[in-house]
């Protein structure tokens, strides 16, 4: 079994429900622990509580997140 701990989260907020949560988390199984970055994509429910749409997971190197990010802001 893997339980994933969430490190740290930010949310960016778009349109009038939706958001996207970039978070750190951790996938910890019987043997070892993995960091990752997830990017989702969400929306808000009338209660307030948080809905999904849709996920990716970002390997946490450095090197390869840089690349990712430099993709992002020049496509």
């Amino acid at each position: 079994m893997v339980e994933f701990e969430t490190i740290k989260a930010e949310e960016v907020k778009f349109g009038r429900n939706n958001f996207i949560e970039i978070s750190r988390k951790k996938a910890i199984a019987e043997s070892g622990e993995t960091e990752f970055i997830s990017i989702a994509r969400g929306f808000y429910l009338a209660d307030g509580e948080k809905g999904w749409k849709s996920s990716i997971t970002i390997p946490s190197e450095s090197e390869k997140r840089d690349k990712i990010a430099e993709l992002i802001k020049t496509i």
